[in-house]
């Protein structure tokens, strides 16, 4: 009896000081700035509602200018969001502290795309989460893969040209290429071509070689559901509240979900189907990888087919939005600029000529080129934040208390147009990139004064394949074609959207081929 009285007494003694270590802790190091208008038990949860319409991203970035700081603290409900624009403290979060942050929060916008955390990008850490990283850094986007799946990339490129020189040739057009369509599609025809070994589920929309109904919806779900992940919904932060789905997010996401499974299931299914009855021999694409990875201890498949689903939607996802971002934003702000545009085709003619089109062997001297896809990255992010990192136990960062389960926020401009880090940071300015004699210009920025692609244990295992899209597409826009303003159009309006960070307008631009005319009739 003495004994579990003296174990009760200790077990409350720990609890009173665990309590009281954690209170002197956070008065020791107080909480990051934030609103100056809370409500018990809901935070700045009303206005957080009352601004919805903004939307939410454009209300945190415009709060913590008006306080002035690079790191702020929301309260949503019982969570601390943690937004952040310094490249000092991101790397704190991301590089020192990296295994306090290394989770991600559960929330519907994540949930429903990953099939319940079933894939990488998404999950929680634990053993799904390493199990599915591994299988994407050792199988799917290794070095070798990259180099085997090298063919089909280049021909998605040629196709990429093909079809921009038949829209300068059709005389209905008048040399006016939609870019925003030319370069989604052709990071949608890509990513397809990769899974699933076919451009179009389709038939595509006929002589052109552009995209057909189902490509259309397909890669307008995809960006419905980017536009929703993580996207401040009112369940995020009251979990019970997801059944009313006040929001309508739910909703959204689930439909849009809906539509691409509508496109990969089929597939993904009947490709396990024909190897479990032997129809295929040979691995040609990321699918066939997928279905025929082996448990190393009793050789049965590694991966159930819910899994590859999942796996395949984030790929998709990942694939999509950030290059055709960045190459058209780099486009428009290249077209208002004459003398960028001519420094990079000057940069093309030297290294790769007219004769033939640019290769993704040519992209280590195209300098130039890539400092022109860099600059897009830093000052036209797709995504206001990266994906949120979740503490896994109270901390201090940078002399401030970051409590257990805080989601914080990298800001992808917020550290990309950081006045402090950039000169003159709201102009397009290839230069900064290549000055003090850069070797080769990388589109990653480990110190993290801006966010292309993550770093640290949730870094994006897929920086090659979209280092690589991103330059390539630009490369072959730039080297294949002169570009222009629309006819009584003097400049293109550079304005930011105001529900995203897309253009407000798809950016229309007057073509006109400049190789020689054999390199065209080679990828007819």
């Amino acid at each position: 009896m003495n004994l579990l009285s003296l174990l009760i007494a200790l077990g409350f003694a720990t609890t009173i000081f665990y309590k009281w270590m954690k209170l002197h802790k956070s008065k020791r190091s107080r909480l990051p700035p934030g609103p100056t208008t809370e409500y018990p038990l809901l935070g700045s949860l009303p206005e957080f509602v009352k601004n919805k319409n903004k939307p939410t991203f454009r209300w945190i970035h415009k709060l913590m200018q008006e306080m002035d700081t690079e790191i702020a603290c929301i309260r949503l409900g019982n969570t601390h969001v943690i937004p952040v624009t310094s490249p000092q403290l991101a790397c704190e979060f991301l590089k020192k502290q990296d295994s306090i942050f290394a989770s991600r929060p559960d929330v519907l916008s994540a949930r429903v795309p990953s099939h319940g955390y079933l894939a990488t990008i998404f999950s929680p850490s634990g053993d799904q989460w390493k199990k599915m990283r591994k299988v994407m850094v050792a199988e799917v986007l290794s070095a070798a893969n990259h180099r085997w799946l090298h063919p089909k990339r280049c021909a998605e490129a040629d196709h990429l040209v093909r079809y921009v020189y038949k829209q300068c040739q059709n005389p209905l057009k008048e040399g006016l290429v939609n870019v925003r369509d030319a370069a989604q599609h052709y990071c949608g025809n890509l990513i397809r071509k990769l899974v699933f070994n076919k451009r179009f589920f389709g038939p595509g929309s006929g002589d052109d070689g552009g995209p057909g109904i189902e490509e259309r919806e397909h890669v307008g779900a995809v960006f419905t559901i980017l536009f929703h992940l993580y996207a401040f919904s009112v369940a995020d932060y009251y979990p019970w509240m997801e059944v009313f789905d006040f929001d309508g997010h739910k909703r959204i996401i689930t439909e849009a979900v809906n539509v691409v499974r509508k496109y990969h299931d089929p597939e993904i299914e009947k490709r396990a189907e024909m190897w479990r009855r032997g129809v295929r021999e040979r691995e040609e694409d990321i699918l066939d990888v997928l279905v025929n990875l082996k448990d190393s201890q009793n050789n049965n498949p590694l991966l159930s087919i819910h899994e590859i689903k999942a796996q395949l939607i984030e790929i998709t996802l990942a694939g999509i939005d950030n290059p055709s971002n960045a190459v058209e934003w780099a486009m428009a702000e290249m077209i208002n600029q004459p003398n960028i545009l001519a420094k990079a085709c000057e940069e093309l003619d030297r290294v790769v000529g007219k004769n033939r089109l640019v290769q993704e062997s040519d992209l280590p001297e195209l300098n130039y080129v890539k400092a022109c896809v860099k600059e897009a990255f830093r000052l036209h992010p797709i995504a206001p934040f990266n994906p949120p990192h979740l503490s896994t136990e109270d901390t201090v960062v940078g002399g401030y208390f970051i409590p257990k389960g805080s989601h914080v926020l990298l800001s992808r401009p917020g550290l990309g147009r950081n006045p402090r880090v950039w000169e003159d940071p709201l102009t397009y300015k290839p230069e900064r990139h290549v000055a003090d004699g850069v070797s080769e210009v990388m589109l990653v920025d480990n110190e993290l004064r801006m966010l292309s692609f993550s770093t640290g244990r949730r870094g994006c295992p897929g920086v090659l394949l979209g280092s690589t899209m991103a330059t390539i597409l630009l490369a072959r826009l730039v080297q294949g074609f002169s570009w222009k303003t629309p006819p009584n159009e003097p400049r293109i309006k550079l304005v930011e959207s105001r529900g995203n960070m897309l253009l407000a307008e798809p950016l229309i631009a007057q073509a006109m081929p400049r190789l020689e005319p054999q390199v065209y009739i080679e990828i007819m």
